[in-house]
C-alpha cells in the first residue's frame, strides 16, 4: 500500500506539472476505458473536420469502419510509425460516406506541421484500464495527441530501478495490452523520480534496454527527475516534436528511431543560427548518430523561409558506403529527394524547381554544374539558367564534413552560388574537427581548421560525454607491440642510433627515433613475415573474448585488421589462408565456430598509377576467394564498387540476413578504407599494425569499434601492434584533445582492476551460499543477496573475457573457476522461481529490489560449435569392416566427453543425445557403419520431437497439425493461442470451458519454450 502511495503521488505530481502554468496539456480523468477513448477520437475527428464532413457528424457505422481502418494501421509499431508520418506530415483516414451521395472523404487525423497551433489538441490521461486478455492493466499516464496515445509514461517509487517500469512495459507488449488506439503508442517514457529514460515504441517487437535514453540540457548536463523531464521534453511544443519533427522512420531495420536529446538540441541550433543568417560546424563524437542527425537538419531546413534547397553533400565514393543508404531508408517516408543518378542534368533540374526540396547529391555533381557554368562563352539560354541557379538560397549540410568538402570545393561552390548579399548557409558536422593543434598545411589563404572553413561550433558532443550518457561505449585498449629491449636491439643493430645515445632515451623517444628512421628508408621494421604471423596467431586463436567467439555460430563479432600499405595487406592475406589451411586454428576456437576466421580485403586497386595492374591481379584472386565462400556476392574487378557494398553489410550484419553464419565476415584487413564513416554495431575490435596516426584519424579509427550492439559488448576494442609506449603518449593526446579528458575518462579499467573485482565478488558470493545445498537452506534476505551476487559475477567473468591475461579455464586466484560459477546456474534458476512464487502473481509492483528477468550472459556462452562436436563424433564411424574393431584411445574418448559435457551445459536435451550416440557407437560401432552422424542425431531428434508433440496433443486436444504447425514456425517470444476442442478433452480435472482455455494457453507457454526450443536450436 505504502509504495502504491508513493507512486501515485508521484502521479500526481506528474499530471499537475504537465498541465500548470503556460501548458497546453488538459487533464482528461473521465477517460479510463477503450470505450471512452474512442469517443474521444471520435469527436476529435467531428472537431477537426468538420468542413470535409459538411456538417454531418461521423456515424455508427462509420465510426466501425474507422476503427478497422486503425487497427489495420497499427499492425505493427513500424506500420503505426508510417502511417502518423503521413503524406506532407499529415495523417488522414479515408471515409467512405454511408450517405452515398456524401461521396468519400479524406479525414485528418494528426498534422505533424500543426504543432502548439492550428487543430492540434493535447490531453492528459491517467488510469487506463486495459482489458485485453484475461487479466487487466492499469497504466500510468499516457499523453493524447488529437485524441491518439502517442506517448506512454510508466512510473516506480524511489526505492525501485527505473528498469522495473521498463520490465512492466515490455510485460505489458507482450501480453499485447497495448491494443486498438494505445497501438499507436510511439515513446515510452520510464521514471522512478529519480531516474528517467525514454524510447522509441515497439510493441510487438525487441526493445533493447541499451536504447533507453536519458535526457540532457543544451549543456549536455543531466536532466534525470521525472519533474525535470517533463520539463524540458514533455511540454509542448516539444512533445509533440519528439513523436513528430524529431522521429524518422528507419525502412532498412522497419523500425521508428527517435532522436536523442544532443541530437535534438544540435538541430535547434543549426535552425536559430540560419535564421540569424549564420553558419557553422556540430561537433558530435562519432559513432553518437552524426548521419541521423544530419538527415533530419536537412529535412528541418526546409522550414526556414531564408532557404529554398537544403543540400546533403557526400562525396562519390560513400555512394557504395552507408551514407546514401541510411538517407534511402529514412527518406522513403519523408519529402526529401536521394539522388542517387550519374546524371548532373537531373540534379540541375531539381535545383531550378521552385518548390523546396531537400536534396542528396554528391559534391562531384555540385562541381559539374559548377564548371558547366562558369565559361566565358555561354548562349543566352545558359546565361539565363546561370542566373536562376545563382539566384537560389541554398544550405548546404555536410557529414565528415572535412573528407567529403575540402577548403578550394567549398570557395569554389561559395563563389559560384553565393554572394555578399546573399550566402551560402553551410553546417558541418564532424567527430573529429580540426583544431589550431593539429591544423592542415598552409596552403596559399585556405582554412586550415573546421572553425575557419564552416563558422563556430553550434552544438557539442564529446565522446566522454556520449560514454557517460550510454549513446557509445568506452574504449579498451591494449598493445601486442615489441617491447624496449628488441626496439633498443632493433635501433642498434639497423644503425638507427648508437648504443650509448640509446642509455639515456625513454620508451617514447626510442620508438620516435625508429618512426622517424623508417618514415625516411620508406621501410618498417615490423614489416615481415615473422611478425605479421605472430599477430596473425594473435588474432586467430587469442580474441576469442574480443570477438565474442563463445556466443556460437552467427553471434559473435566482426573485427578490421588495418595496416600501412597495399603490399602489406596483401602479404596479410596470403599469411591468413595460408594458416588456416595449414590447420593453424586452434581445436579451442574451432569447437566454437569452425569455419573460423572468414577473412576478406579490400583497398583502392587504382588502374594508372605504379603498381596498378599487381594490385589488380591480387585483387582478382580475393574476389575469387570471396566468390567461393559467397557464391550469390558479386566479386569481379568490373564492378569493385558493388564488392566494397557486399562486404560492408556482411561486416556490418544490420540485415536480419548477415545474422546467419553463412552470410557474415569476421575480419576485414584495409589500408585506410572502412577507417572512417563506417557504421558496424556487431563490430567490437580493430588491430592496428601500422605507426600511430594522426589525433583526428585515430580517433575515427577507433570509433568504428564503440557502436552499442548487445548485452556482451562492453566496450570498444583496441590493439595496437607496434610501438606501444608511443602509441600510449598518442593515444591519450588524442583522447586529450576530442573528449576533454585523457584516457581514463572513457578506458575501460586495466586488467588488475577487472580481477581485483571479479575475485571481491565471487568471494562474496562464496560466503552466501557456503555449505547451502538447496535454495530452501537461505533465508529470503540470504536469497535475494545470492541472486544480485551471482548477476554481479556474471556480468565481471563476461567483462574479463576481453583482456589479454584472462585465459578461458585459467582462473587461478580468482578463488572459483569458470566451470564452478556455470554448475551454480541451477542454484540460480531455483533462486529465481522460489523469489518469484514467494512474490505471487496479484501484485504489479515487484516489491523486490532485484531484477528478475537478468538475463544471464557469460553462463549462456556456448562454448562448443554443434556441427564441431558432430564432426568430432563423425571422425570415429568406422568406414568399413576392417575399421569397425578399432579401438579408440582413453585420451580420444576423454577428449569427446569434454566436449559433449561442455555442450550439455547450454542444451542438455540434445547434448543428452549426443552422449547416447556416442555410447552406443563405442559398444557397437559395427552397427554405425558408413552412416552420417548428423542424419543419425537428426532423425533422433525428430522422433523425441515428434513423441513429445503428439503427447502434448492428446493430453490438450489440440489437433496434432496444428501443433506440428506451430512448432515448426516459432522461434522464441510469445506463444501463438492454440485452438483446443474442448470437447475433445479428457484430463483428469473437470474443467469449465474458459479454465480449460487458460490452463491450454499457460501449457503451451511452458511447454514451447522448455520442451521444443531445446530441440531446435543446436
Amino acid at each position: 500500500m505504502y509504495e502504491s502511495h508513493l507512486e501515485k503521488s508521484l502521479e500526481s505530481a506528474l499530471i499537475n506539472q504537465l498541465t500548470s502554468g503556460i501548458s497546453q496539456w488538459t487533464y482528461r480523468p473521465d477517460i479510463k476505458t477503450e470505450d471512452d477513448l474512442w469517443s474521444n477520437f471520435r469527436k476529435k475527428l467531428n472537431q477537426n473536420n468538420l468542413a470535409v464532413l459538411k456538417g454531418i457528424e461521423i456515424t455508427d457505422r462509420e465510426m466501425d469502419a474507422i476503427k478497422v481502418y486503425m487497427c489495420e494501421q497499427a499492425a505493427s509499431s513500424y506500420k503505426a510509425a508510417m502511417w502518423l508520418a503521413g503524406e506532407h506530415g499529415i495523417a488522414q483516414i479515408r471515409l467512405v460516406r454511408e450517405d452515398a451521395s456524401l461521396g468519400e472523404v479524406m479525414l485528418m487525423a494528426i498534422n505533424n506541421r500543426e504543432v502548439a497551433g492550428g487543430r492540434s489538441s493535447y490531453e492528459v490521461i491517467n488510469q487506463y484500464t486495459s482489458y485485453a486478455g484475461e487479466r487487466q492493466r492499469r497504466f500510468d499516464v499516457t499523453l493524447l495527441i488529437n485524441g491518439i496515445p502517442l506517448i506512454h509514461v510508466e512510473l516506480k517509487s524511489r526505492s525501485h530501478p527505473y528498469m522495473d517500469a521498463f520490465r512492466q512495459i515490455t510485460k505489458y507488449c507482450k501480453e499485447a495490452k497495448f491494443r486498438g488506439l494505445f497501438s499507436f503508442v510511439q515513446m515510452f517514457v520510464v521514471s522512478n523520480e529519480s531516474e528517467t529514460r525514454y524510447i522509441a515504441a515497439n510493441i510487438n517487437g525487441e526493445m533493447g534496454e541499451k536504447f533507453l535514453t536519458p535526457w540532457v540540457d543544451e549543456n549536455n548536463k543531466p536532466v534525470n527527475g521525472c519533474l525535470d523531464f517533463a520539463r524540458e521534453a514533455l511540454n509542448i511544443p516539444m512533445a509533440h516534436l519528439m513523436v513528430g519533427k524529431y522521429a524518422v522512420i528507419d525502412e532498412a531495420n522497419r523500425r521508428q528511431v527517435i532522436l536523442r536529446p544532443y541530437q535534438i538540441h544540435a538541430i535547434r541550433r543549426v535552425r536559430d543560427a540560419t535564421r540569424k543568417g549564420q553558419s557553422g560546424y556540430v561537433w558530435h563524437t562519432t559513432g553518437s548518430g552524426k548521419t541521423l542527425t544530419s538527415y533530419t537538419v536537412t529535412k528541418n531546413l526546409l522550414d526556414i523561409p531564408a532557404v529554398d534547397k537544403a543540400i546533403f553533400l557526400i562525396d562519390r565514393r560513400d555512394l557504395d558506403r552507408q551514407t546514401s543508404d541510411d538517407f534511402m531508408s529514412y527518406a522513403k517516408n519523408d519529402d526529401i529527394d536521394v539522388d542517387r543518378t550519374g546524371s548532373t542534368l537531373e540534379l540541375e533540374e531539381k535545383l531550378l524547381q521552385n518548390t523546396k526540396t531537400a536534396i542528396v547529391t554528391t559534391v562531384q555533381k555540385m562541381q559539374n554544374i559548377i564548371r558547366k557554368y562558369s565559361g566565358t562563352a555561354l548562349s543566352k539560354k545558359d546565361e539565363a539558367t546561370k542566373e536562376k541557379l545563382k539566384n537560389k538560397r541554398l544550405a548546404f549540410v555536410v557529414d565528415e564534413c572535412h573528407r567529403t568538402v575540402s577548403p578550394i570545393t567549398k570557395k569554389e561552390i561559395d563563389k559560384f552560388f553565393g554572394s555578399t548579399l546573399k550566402p551560402n548557409f553551410w553546417f558541418g558536422f564532424t567527430g573529429t574537427p580540426i583544431f589550431a593543434e593539429n591544423k592542415k598545411s598552409a596552403v596559399g589563404n585556405l582554412a586550415r581548421t573546421t572553425e575557419e572553413l564552416y563558422g563556430p561550433v553550434l552544438h557539442k558532443y564529446t565522446i566522454k560525454e556520449a560514454i557517460h550518457d550510454g549513446s557509445v561505449l568506452g574504449f579498451q585498449i591494449q598493445t601486442m607491440g615489441k617491447g624496449t629491449e628488441t626496439l633498443q636491439e632493433l635501433a642498434v643493430n639497423n644503425n638507427i642510433c648508437p648504443k650509448e645515445k640509446l642509455m639515456d632515451m625513454s620508451e617514447v623517444e626510442i620508438e620516435q627515433e625508429v618512426v622517424r628512421f623508417c618514415e625516411t628508408r620508406l621501410s618498417s621494421l615490423h614489416d615481415n613475415d615473422q611478425h605479421r604471423e605472430n599477430v596473425i596467431d594473435y588474432i586467430v586463436n587469442k580474441s576469442s573474448g574480443k570477438l565474442n567467439l563463445g556466443a556460437g555460430s552467427g553471434n559473435s563479432f566482426s573485427g578490421i585488421l588495418t595496416c600501412s600499405s597495399i603490399r602489406e595487406a596483401q602479404q596479410y592475406y596470403k599469411l591468413f589462408k595460408k594458416f588456416i589451411s595449414e590447420g593453424k586454428v586452434s581445436e579451442s576456437i574451432r569447437s566454437k565456430i569452425p569455419d573460423f576466421p572468414k577473412i576478406a580485403i579490400t583497398y583502392t586497386v587504382g588502374e594508372n598509377e605504379e603498381g596498378a595492374l599487381a594490385n589488380q591481379g591480387e585483387m582478382k584472386l580475393a574476389l575469387e576467394d570471396y566468390k567461393k565462400m559467397f557464391p550469390e556476392a558479386p566479386a569481379s574487378l568490373d564492378d569493385l564498387s558493388a564488392y566494397n557494398a557486399d562486404l560492408n553489410k556482411r561486416l556490418a550484419r544490420k540485415s536480419s540476413r548477415y545474422r546467419n553464419r553463412k552470410e557474415q565476415l569476421d575480419l576485414v584487413i584495409v589500408v585506410d578504407r572502412l577507417l572512417t564513416g563506417f557504421d558496424a554495431p556487431c563490430m567490437s575490435t580493430i588491430f592496428l599494425d601500422r605507426p600511430p596516426m594522426q589525433p583526428q584519424h585515430l580517433i575515427q579509427a577507433f570509433s568504428r569499434t564503440n557502436r552499442i550492439f548487445n548485452k556482451t559488448k562492453r566496450y570498444g576494442q583496441i590493439v595496437t601492434l607496434q610501438f606501444p609506449a608511443l602509441y600510449t603518449k598518442k593515444i591519450d593526446e588524442a583522447l586529450l584533445l576530442y573528449s576533454n579528458g585523457g584516457t581514463a575518462e572513457v578506458s575501460a579499467p586495466d586488467w588488475s582492476t577487472t580481477k581485483k573485482k571479479l575475485k571481491s565478488a565471487i568471494s562474496e558470493l562464496k560466503k552466501i551460499v557456503a555449505n547451502k545445498k538447496t535454495v530452501d537452506e537461505l533465508t529470503d534476505d540470504q536469497l535475494k543477496d545470492f541472486v544480485r551476487a551471482y548477476q554481479k559475477v556474471d556480468r565481471l567473468f563476461i567483462g574479463a573475457q576481453v583482456y589479454d591475461e584472462y585465459e578461458e579455464g585459467d582462473t587461478k586466484g580468482f578463488g572459483m573457476s569458470f566451470g564452478e560459477f556455470k554448475d551454480m546456474a541451477g542454484f540460480y534458476a531455483n533462486a529465481i522461481e522460489k523469489i518469484r512464487g514467494d512474490v505471487g502473481e496479484e501484485p504489479e509492483v515487484d516489491p523486490v529490489p532485484i531484477d528478475l528477468d537478468y538475463d544471464l550472459e557469460a553462463v549462456r556462452l556456448t562454448e562448443v560449435n554443434y556441427t564441431y562436436l558432430i564432426n568430432l563424433i563423425q571422425s570415429f564411424v568406422p568406414e568399413d569392416e576392417d575399421k569397425a574393431g578399432a579401438a579408440i584411445s582413453a585420451e580420444e574418448e576423454a577428449r569427446v566427453e569434454k566436449y559433449i559435457a561442455l555442450y550439455k551445459r547450454t542444451n542438455p536435451v540434445i547434448g543428452s543425445i549426443l552422449d547416447q550416440v556416442w555410447m552406443e557407437l563405442r559398444m557397437s560401432p559395427g552397427n554405425f557403419l558408413g552412416k552420417d552422424l548428423l542424419v543419425v542425431v537428426q532423425n533422433r531428434i525428430l522422433e523425441i520431437r515428434e513423441d513429445k508433440l503428439s503427447k502434448f496433443s492428446r493430453e490438450w486436444a489440440v489437433p496434432i497439425e496444428e501443433v506440428r504447425a506451430l512448432a515448426d514456425i516459432w522461434n522464441g517470444g510469445v506463444v501463438p493461442e492454440l485452438n483446443g476442442r474442448f470437447d475433445e478433452y479428457q484430463g483428469e480435472e473437470k474443467l469449465t470451458k474458459l479454465r480449460y482455455k487458460k490452463m491450454l494457453r499457460q501449457a503451451a507457454e511452458n511447454f514451447f519454450p522448455s520442451v521444443i526450443a531445446p530441440l531446435s536450436n543446436y
